[in-house]
Parts: structure tokens; sequence; C-alpha cells
């Protein structure tokens, strides 16, 4: 099998280290973007006249033929290729004869694969930004057709105080309005053109690397061909920002799995993103959900396995480094499919109002609400707080409500209990008595709303 180095050696590498240096099984996941920086390149090759422009134009015809035979799926791998950029060179070769040996002129394959990677980034990087998105847009309807509905809310997942379901999906959507963020930021430092970096010092050849970025698309031409090279924090920030991002749905997919459960029963999945039990015929469990979940654990692993793998490495390019790729593509991929599956099962969350009313009702989601009373007429917050602290202490454990005190009981608590407080005692005053910017208030809600919807469409 030809290799793209073989000409220095005269032994035969060994099967077993041909099986273990091999990359042909993962990436030819770039072969689209190797024909596309290879056809820039091409045309550099041209312009500049370092090459013939007969041997230019059949580079750029045929491999123009191969990216139609990737796009088209025609295009097959040979599992006995060293890498995908070894096995183009070969197909480019049965296409168009001797001149496809032009095309390796002023490159490197570190050059050449690094450039590779940062195009399949980029490529990538629209499609993760538009799912997101895409969920934002899910979430954001399904809080907007349940603006009314009203929820507890939890610290250290004990009942707290009580918010607007909507409210609580639009933490969701800020969540993912900084993951697209830290994507589009990190897009700014993957646009970097290294073509024309060679091994690692350049070339003397009268190559033009601003007419390929400009090709390219990219945002800048490295400064430095020794970092253009050895460079993959690149694919570390990526795979951070992924990290994160799959921290925020497993966040979103354990309060759904709660909420799913008999003893929340707050809301009801469609059927068809749950599965049933082998044994247990009543069963209905939240198994998409439990696997978005389980899936995104995997990224903070492949994170720190690429921090660990770049650690210990000198300058420039060594050979671990083609081990970015596995970690890359499963992590872009994974999270792809993640958000894509996260989109489509809000469309399906009916939300049980008759439990949630009845969840809300426990007066003591209201005791902020009274000591916030309290303060308003002058006490301080220490004195509200043991105030309405002994309260509700007593009420629990007299099985009282604070509702059915009279004014004399209430009084006893403190001088400046008026009745009128008992209007605090409901879920609806409860969340419209919200006044600060970002409360659960209704009119405050319903504006955030309208103001997503439109920015998202």
């Amino acid at each position: 099998m030809s290799k793209l180095w073989g000409s220095r050696f005269t032994g035969r590498l060994s099967r077993l280290s041909e099986e273990f240096t091999f990359s042909i099984a993962y990436d030819s996941k770039l072969a689209l973007y190797d024909c596309i920086a290879s056809i820039a390149h091409a045309e550099m090759l041209k312009k500049q006249k370092i090459i013939p422009q007969k041997d230019a134009l059949a580079l750029i015809k045929g491999l123009k033929k191969i990216m139609a035979d990737i796009e088209s799926g025609k295009f097959k791998c040979d599992p006995k290729s060293e890498d995908i950029h070894t096995d183009i060179q070969v197909k480019l070769k049965k296409l168009i004869g001797s001149a496809a040996d032009r095309l390796h002129t002023a490159r490197s394959r570190n050059d050449q694969v690094v450039t590779d990677v940062r195009l399949y980034c980029l490529d990538h990087l629209e499609g993760i930004l538009a799912l997101i998105e895409g969920l934002q847009i899910a979430v954001v309807k399904f809080a907007d057709n349940y603006q009314d509905v009203i929820i507890p809310a939890y610290t250290h997942l004990q009942s707290a105080q009580l918010v607007l379901l909507a409210h609580h999906m639009l933490a969701y959507v800020e969540m993912l309005e900084r993951d697209k963020g830290r994507f589009d930021d990190a897009a700014k430092r993957i646009g970097t053109n290294t073509l024309g970096a060679c091994a690692l010092s350049g070339t003397t050849l009268p190559i033009d690397r601003n007419f390929v970025t400009q090709k390219l698309e990219f945002l800048s031409t490295s400064a430095n061909s020794m970092d253009a090279v050895s460079d993959r924090d690149f694919v570390i920030e990526l795979l951070s920002d992924i990290a994160i991002t799959g921290m925020h749905l497993s966040r979103m997919c354990e309060d759904l799995i709660l909420w799913v459960t008999s003893e929340f029963n707050f809301i009801t999945l469609d059927d068809a993103f749950c599965t049933g039990s082998s044994i247990m015929p009543h069963k209905k469990n939240p198994d998409v959900l439990e696997l978005i979940r389980g899936a995104s654990s995997k990224f903070p692993g492949r994170l720190v396995e690429l921090l660990i793998l770049m650690k210990g490495l000198p300058l420039t390019y060594n050979r671990d480094m083609q081990m970015d790729k596995p970690a890359l593509f499963d992590c872009v991929e994974t999270l792809e499919n993640m958000l894509a599956v996260m989109a489509e099962l809000f469309g399906g969350i009916k939300v049980n109002r008759e439990r949630l009313s009845a969840r809300v009702k426990d007066e003591y989601f209201f005791s902020v609400d009274i000591l916030d009373y309290l303060v308003k007429k002058g006490l301080s917050y220490r004195e509200a707080h043991d105030t309405v602290g002994l309260m509700a202490k007593e009420c629990l454990d007299k099985g009282q409500k604070i509702s059915g005190l009279s004014l004399s009981q209430l009084k006893k608590y403190s001088r400046l209990f008026e009745l009128d407080v008992k209007r605090l005692l409901t879920p609806e005053a409860s969340v419209r008595g919200k006044k600060s910017l970002g409360s659960t208030n209704p009119v405050m809600v319903s504006s955030e709303i309208k103001k997503w919807k439109k920015r998202l469409h």
C-alpha cells in the first residue's frame, strides 16, 4: 500500500504496527474538508505559478469529482490506506494521473490535518448553534403554552418558594444562550488558517497564505508556523464548551426525570420518548432523558483525555495528536444528537395542572412573602426572620394554617401584623408580588417570553 512517506524506508511496516498507527477508521470523517482545503491549495499554487496551470486545473477538477462522490455517498474509503489524506491522494492519482503528485507541493500532512480539523469544527459549529436555537425555541414555546402554571421551586431538593413554570423554563433558555455565546467565541479562534505552515518552519516556495485564508473563509492566518502545526487548543476549547452544554442538558433532564416520577407527577412525557419494563407491565420509564443525562458524562472525560494527551508534548507535531479526532468526533456528534432529541421531546410534554394546583397550596411557601411584609412595616430582616420562623414552626407543629389564625393570634407573633397579611397566602399573590428585575412576576415573565420569541425567530 502506497504511503506519502515511503521513499525513506526499505523494509515494510509490520502488520501490527500498521493496524495500530492507521487512522482511516475515524479520520475518514475529514474527507470532504480535505478536498475543500486541497482545492484552495491547488488554486493558490496555480495563482502563484508554482505548478503548471494545466496540472492545477486537473487537480481542481479531480478533487471536485471526489467531493461530489463524498456528498452523494458514493465515496468508499480504502481500509488499507494509512489515513484519509493518503486515500484521497491515491484516488486522485487514479483519476488524473501524475498531476496528482503536485498537490502536496508546499504543504505537509502536519498543516493539512489541522486545517481539515478546523474546517470540520467550523462546519459542525454552525449545526450545533442551529440545534441549540432549535431547543431554545421548543422550550420557549412550552413556556408560552403554560404561562399561568405555578410550581414549587427547590433548594437542596427541598420545597422552597413558588415560581411560574415558564420562569423555570426560561432559566434553561438563558443557560443555552450562554452556551451559544461560548461556541460563537470559540469560532474566532478555530477560524485560523494553518495551511502553508508545512511541516513546522514554512516553505521556500512563494506561496500566498492569505489567498488560501480568503478562499476557505477563515478569519485570520496563523502567525507562527510552529504553533500552527502543534496547536490543538481550539479542539480543547470546543470540547470544553461541549462539556458545559452537556452539563446543562443533563440538569434539564434531571429536572424532567424528577417531575415525571409518581412522587412528583408534575408532567407526563409522550410515549415516543419512554420505554417499559420487561417484568413490570405498569412501568413507563423516561429512558431517553436518562440516556441524555448519561451520555453527557463522556464530555468532561473526553476533555480531560485531550488535556492530558497534550500536556506533555514538546513542539511541534507529535503522532499522539492523531488521537484528538476520536474524542472530537465523538463529542460533536453525540451533542448534535442530544440537542435534536431534546427539542423534539419538549414538544410532547404535558403538564399535570390538577396535581400542581394542589401541590402549591401549602402555606409554608409564603413564609418569605410574610417576612417581606414585616420588613416593609419597619421590622429588621433578622427580627422578621425570627418572627416568621417561630410562627411557621408552631403552626406546623399544631397542624394549624396561617390563614386560619385570628388577628389576636397573629399579633402574638408581631404587633405589626394585620389581617391584610392573609392576602399574601395564595400562589398567585406570591408570584405576582415579586417586583425585582428578573423575578418570577407574571408580567415580567410574559415580557421575557415575548423577547425570546422575537429574538429566536
